[in-house]
């Protein structure tokens, strides 16, 4: 290695001119050193030389020479304006310090002459002298040296041109270092000799390149150039399959780089082509087909023009002795620039169609969408968007389909809304909610969730009114009179007619529903008749069917029910309603099971058909049944009660004020009992029909009177009416709490108490009875003259509550079976059954009471813990004066201690009584 500049710059000379210097074959040794001599010393004289530049740096004389010209060649000074602008930007740059030269170089460029390395030009004779001088067979000659191509691959060039350059050592200006000689005067370098190289696989290849001669020529690189470009092969730049092209193998690197950067396209022209003529997909990829064609066509419109340019070049350069290619204005470097921006856009198709594979409908668009999007290159997305406008024309005219017609054309399943072709067909219901289903993953980028969803409810409503509603006319009128193109890009046009079919289809949908089929008054009929609102018309139904229902169950007929139950109509307010809504009410027995009785199986009955019940649906008439059911059992319970409650206060004035003296206390306890019972029914029978039904219809009310009420709306309304009904009228569980059996159980107690009560009121008319009997036998006999009574009679005297005197009517237990409560037995004759029969009702009587009253207090504990404030509310109607105790339920782990609070409630009750009977 060179210790020295001098020798570093020896040594870099002697590798230049072994690249620059060609060798001849067929040159003797004396002529070749005698070109390399007259080299060397041209090399050495240029370095040696002082450059001594033609003219001054100044930057000021540059900045005004371009601004002579540019006033001088345009006709405005607008050019000249925008000059001085940035030359002042320029002057005003700390980075640049050499400004000057920067403008000199640009005035030369103008100029269109060469420089050469000393700042110096080259004169126009100077240039046709160059252009005299001969050339080689594969080169040019520069200042008297001929170009050739060079290795690249040798240490010395990696060395010279490494990152970090040449090695530099440290300058040494000391004593044992005197300063070298000039170039000129160090002895001159001999040419290197020539050594015989071994025949390799690749010394042809190497002789061309060292030769400077290549195979094939840049002028048959472009020949086949436009055929390539079109996927096509030709003699230099074969396919050897769809995702190769094979390169000839003695081209320099540059050349080789500058084929790789155009084999590119070719074979990305060759598989897009072959896309473009598959035909798998749908509407939507098969439009991705077609864009993607005319992107292609108009690639191989810039091929055609590209080829017209190489053709005239190379006739040019045909035509011309000197110059080369480059004068005729077309190079390979020239065709990749102008390819580069066709280039991109078959590389984005390319991988558009790599990521659409698998992909259809909205979830293509999506793909396409993201690139328009979430790229930021301006061309990206503007190319995306040209595609976008092709692909989507197939959904708009879908969308268009669906909102202006309510059909569904989608062949391949393409569109985010799709047929249900599983469902079942079992009314309006099933059409509206399983008949068509959105589909989420199909929703395209370009709308919103939200838009999708309205024209989802569009396009079903159409849909609707078509096919449920029987109103085809005004579909199509409306589709003749609305419809309108919808494309891509056209967003205001978009947004307007989705939402003037949304307000138009809709108040169609719900003006139908509201004359046509008369929703309100059905679901107001609804109310008054299944959820007991008509009150004359109900205690009309039950005091007519009150002896019938008294008997078994299978002991009932349904022509008596029909015929009762018109009677109840024709003698209530029920008599004014619609012919339409009575025809609908009907009287129906639920199934039978062994031991019930008529009241346990008897129920209303409203049909409501197509199309109204896909507002009313079958789960809804389950619901209004199950509440029918409980209230009419709250119903009978009080009407048992008030009954029971009336006889006794017309008793009290006869029969009851006769026996007080024996059963006096008895009576009073017993009114007491029943007065808490009928306080309970009353408030319970309050808070449902008021706070819950009456409150909820109100709420009801409100939500389809709104104007932009759809028919999702209107089911989604009497569905939450429904479900607070059951939720808030204690027929659903609350936190796991079930109020329904509490209610049945305290229902059963009441109608047992009014058993035992009737019984109390069988025993007063028996002793009244007995009394009278033994008053007027006194009387008989004391007219006699004998005594009024005697031991005998005392003995003797039959009782009239037993069977062989007593002419009492049996009862019926109303379906009291499965009552907690156990049934009377049946006593011995005589005085001393009576006696026991009075104590056993008197303990039936207590019993039922303490029972009631822990059941009670249970269901009020529950209620105060409960998050509703309606349902607290009734906890505390209920027990206003405190006369009850609540008892807290305690959170059980196991099924098998889930009354436990409730038994442990009754013990404490029973204790109590316990002591204050003692």
């Amino acid at each position: 290695m060179a210790s020295t500049r001098e020798e570093r710059v020896d040594n870099a000379l002697q590798q230049l001119l072994e690249r620059l210097v060609p060798q001849y074959a067929d040159e003797d040794e004396a002529t070749a050193d005698q070109r390399w001599d007259e080299a060397n010393e041209v090399a050495r004289e240029l370095i040696d030389r002082d450059p001594e530049p033609s003219v001054a740096e100044d930057v000021n004389h540059a900045a005004d020479l371009i601004k002579r010209r540019l006033i001088r060649e345009s006709s405005s000074p607008e050019k000249a304006t925008v000059f001085s602008n940035l030359y002042s930007r320029l002057l005003a740059q700390p980075v640049l310090g050499q400004k000057w030269a920067i403008l000199y170089f640009l005035h030369q460029l103008g100029d269109g002459g060469h420089a050469n390395g000393h700042g110096r030009t080259i004169t126009n004779a100077q240039e046709a002298s160059l252009e005299d001088e001969p050339l080689d067979d594969d080169g040019e000659e520069v200042d008297g040296v001929a170009q050739r191509q060079y290795d690249v691959d040798t240490p010395a060039f990696n060395e010279a041109f490494s990152r970090n350059g040449l090695p530099r050592l440290p300058r040494s200006d000391g004593l044992d270092n005197p300063k070298p000689p000039p170039a000129r005067d160090r002895p001159t370098a001999g040419r290197p000799k020539q050594t015989q190289r071994e025949e390799t696989p690749g010394t042809e290849e190497q002789d061309q390149r060292s030769n400077g001669r290549m195979e094939p020529s840049e002028a048959a690189l472009l020949r086949d150039l436009p055929f390539t470009l079109q996927g096509l092969s030709s003699t230099n730049l074969p396919f050897l399959d769809k995702s190769s092209l094979k390169l000839p193998p003695a081209l320099p690197i540059p050349l080789i780089s500058l084929l790789y950067t155009l084999a590119e396209p070719s074979l990305l022209y060759r598989s897009l082509s072959e896309f473009v003529e598959s035909s798998e997909g749908g509407l939507v990829g098969q439009s991705l087909r077609s864009a993607i064609g005319l992107e292609l066509r108009s690639y191989l419109g810039l091929v055609a023009t590209l080829e017209g340019q190489i053709r005239r070049a190379l006739a040019q350069n045909d035509g011309l002795s000197h110059g080369g290619l480059g004068k005729a204005g077309v190079t390979l470097k020239r065709c990749v620039i102008w390819t580069r921006d066709a280039t991109l856009g078959l590389r984005l198709m390319s991988m558009l169609v790599e990521s659409a594979k698998g992909k259809k409908g909205g979830e293509l668009i999506s793909l396409v969408h993201s690139f328009a999007t979430s790229h930021g290159d301006p061309f990206v997305h503007t190319f995306a968007e040209r595609l976008l406008a092709s692909i989507t024309r197939p959904f708009y005219n879908m969308l268009r389909a669906w909102i202006y017609d309510g059909e569904l054309e989608d062949p391949y399943l393409e569109f985010f809304v799709y047929e249900n072709t599983e469902y079942e067909d079992s009314g309006a219901t099933s059409v509206w909610e399983h008949k068509y289903m959105l589909k989420e993953s199909m929703i395209p980028t370009i709308i919103t969730e939200d838009f999708a969803n309205r024209v989802f409810l569009i396009g079903k409503s159409l849909n609707f009114i078509r096919y449920g509603c029987g109103d085809s006319a005004w579909v199509e009128s409306y589709s003749k009179d609305a419809s309108r193109e919808l494309k891509y890009g056209d967003t205001a046009t978009l947004s307007t007619s989705i939402d003037e079919a949304y307000k138009t289809v809709m108040a169609r949908l719900i003006s139908l529903l509201e004359t046509k089929f008369a929703l309100f008054s059905h679901l107001h009929a609804l109310k008054k008749y299944l959820l007991l609102g008509q009150g004359d018309f109900i205690f009309l139904l039950m005091e007519s069917l009150a002896s019938n229902l008294d008997r078994p169950a299978n002991s009932q007929y349904r022509h008596t029910l029909t015929a009762q139950l018109e009677h109840a109509i024709r003698n209530s307010n029920a008599q004014y309603d619609s012919a339409d809504v009575l025809r609908r009410l009907d009287a129906r027995m639920l199934e039978l099971s062994h031991g019930e009785i008529g009241w346990d199986v008897f129920t209303l009955e409203y049909r409501v058909d197509s199309p109204l019940d896909v507002i009313v649906t079958p789960w809804a008439s389950k619901q209004y049944l199950k509440v029918f059911n409980f209230l009419w059992r709250v119903k009978r319970v009080e009407f048992a009660l008030s009954t029971t409650w009336r006889r006794l206060q017309t008793g009290a004035r006869g029969v009851l004020g006769a026996v007080s003296d024996k059963l006096g206390r008895d009576w009073k306890s017993a009114r007491g009992g029943l007065a808490e019972m009928v306080h309970f029914v009353d408030q319970l029978q309050y808070y449902i029909l008021f706070e819950v039904i009456e409150a909820g219809w109100e709420g009801l009310q409100k939500d389809i009177r709104k104007p932009d009420a759809t028919l999702d709306t209107l089911i989604l309304a009497h569905t939450s009416y429904l479900r607070a009904i059951t939720r808030k009228g204690l027929l659903g569980g609350g936190g796991g709490i079930d109020f329904t059996a509490q209610l049945h159980e305290l229902l059963k107690l009441m109608l047992a108490y009014r058993d035992a009560v009737d019984s109390l009121y069988s025993y007063s008319v028996a002793e009244f009875t007995r009394r009278q009997e033994m008053a007027a036998k006194i009387e008989t006999r004391t007219k006699a003259g004998r005594w009024g009574i005697t031991e005998a009679d005392d003995d003797a005297a039959p009782s009239p509550l037993f069977p062989s005197s007593s002419k009492g009517r049996p009862r019926t237990d109303e379906g009291l079976a499965d009552s907690p409560i156990p049934p009377l037995l049946p006593m011995d004759g005589g005085a001393e059954g009576e006696r026991n029969m009075l104590e056993q009702l008197r303990q039936r009587l207590k019993s039922l009471e303490t029972d009631f009253r822990a059941r009670v207090n249970i269901l009020l504990g529950d209620l105060a813990y409960q998050p509703d404030v309606d349902m607290r509310f009734l906890g505390v109607v209920m027990n206003f004066n405190d006369v009850y105790q609540p008892v807290k339920r305690r959170r059980q782990h196991k099924g098998g201690e889930k009354d436990k609070a409730a038994v442990t409630g009754r013990k404490e009750e029973k204790a109590k009584a316990d002591e204050a009977r003692a």
